[in-house]
């Protein structure tokens, strides 16, 4: 029998398909990556634009505390020392986030530990009587009190998921983490940055020595592609693997709307100012030449949409709820009985990941038990 020309079909040139490929020419296998996008990257993929690097699908920023994870993306290329720290805009006014000291002082004036956790608590008590929050708006005033519950949280979540606060399933805020101290970073992690000149020199790293064929849909010619290699790793949506024979699942979409401002040197000051009111169309703005510490004259920004999900837009964030979660189960039925395909990554295991915690899971799989 004629061997394949390939070891390995990777389906999505995205994190999961690129760190899969790395992995695969590293110990000498053939692979093929495809993607439908003029690009490699997926939604980490930046693009430069007078001298700044803009994520074209929203911030990306790279956090882990696992020091082989770190060590391998800094073993491609070198990270910078960017540290998140957003800024929440509500009715013109700015409050720090993560929830922190200086959060509480921006709301109450407040300036010790335990004025901020009394006025909290004072708050909370309020909704003591709600035992089993039924919805978002239930859960975060259980957890937060009313002030940060209408400030900060009320409006961004009911444009981010397209719905009243009060339809929101409760699990959307399994907790609410609270700082008692002056601490602006957004994450707890040891380490996080942006690659140095962006996310797309890491997949050029990636997928050196890969055949990689960009504009490229499996849907279009599949039974063409699956004759090419021995296995495939899919990391589309599983429900279009399968012709969505049970139904879609369902996802939030997003649009952005990229400007260049000329002669403008800082536009907003931060990185990412997220805006809470309702009345705000847009969740977010960001201006990509602070993730780079950027000195340009001119700058970009773009203003993040959340939008509904229909067939055919860029799938972003799955709604595990009981429908769709239901749903998905059925597919995963179908694919645990493949015998030579891998589904991998957000859209395929319809799970919301970070970037650390697909490289984890990658650097970890067993790749010759999937030939």
């Amino acid at each position: 029998m004629r061997k394949k020309d390939f070891d390995f079909l990777i389906v999505g040139a995205g994190l999961y398909g690129a760190m899969f490929a790395y992995r695969a020419r590293q110990r000498g296998m053939r692979v093929l990556v495809i993607d439908k996008n003029p690009h490699v990257g997926g939604g980490c993929y930046t693009e430069e634009v007078d001298g700044i690097q803009v994520h074209r699908y929203g911030p990306h920023i790279f956090h882990t505390s696992n020091n082989e994870v770190w060590d391998f993306v800094n073993s491609l290329v070198p990270f910078n020392n960017f540290v998140n720290m957003p800024i929440a805009c509500f009715r013109g006014k700015r409050y720090n986030l993560p929830f922190n000291m200086n959060t509480f002082y921006q709301l109450w004036g407040v300036k010790t530990a335990d004025e901020a956790r009394a006025i909290i608590e004072q708050q909370r008590a309020e909704f003591a009587h709600i035992a089993e929050p039924a919805n978002l708006e239930e859960q975060a005033l259980k957890l937060a009190g009313r002030d940060i519950y209408e400030t900060l949280i009320k409006g961004y979540s009911e444009k981010q998921w397209g719905m009243k606060a009060t339809e929101i399933p409760a699990f959307v805020i399994r907790r609410l983490p609270f700082r008692f101290e002056y601490n602006n970073n957004y994450f707890n992690d040891t380490y996080q940055g942006i690659p140095i000149g962006g996310y797309t020199r890491l997949f050029e790293k990636l997928l050196d020595g890969c055949e990689v064929r960009l504009k490229t849909d499996y849907f279009e010619a599949r039974a063409f592609f699956d004759s090419l290699a021995d296995t495939m790793v899919y990391t589309g949506r599983m429900d279009s693997f399968y012709d969505c024979r049970f139904g879609e699942l369902d996802f939030r979409s997003l649009r952005f709307e990229h400007k260049q401002l000329e002669g403008i040197r800082d536009f907003q000051g931060n990185a990412v100012v997220n805006y809470t009111e309702a009345e705000v169309p847009y969740t977010r703005c960001i201006e990509h030449k602070h993730f780079e510490f950027g000195q340009q004259p001119n700058t970009v920004v773009t203003y993040e949409y959340p939008q509904r999900w229909e067939t055919g837009a860029a799938p972003y964030y799955p709604i595990n709820n009981e429908r769709n979660n239901r749903l998905y189960a059925r597919y995963a039925e179908l694919a645990a009985h493949e015998d030579h395909v891998l589904f991998g990554g957000r859209l395929a295991e319809y799970k919301y990941y970070d970037m650390h915690q697909i490289v984890e899971k990658v650097l970890a799989l067993p790749l010759t038990l999937y030939l």
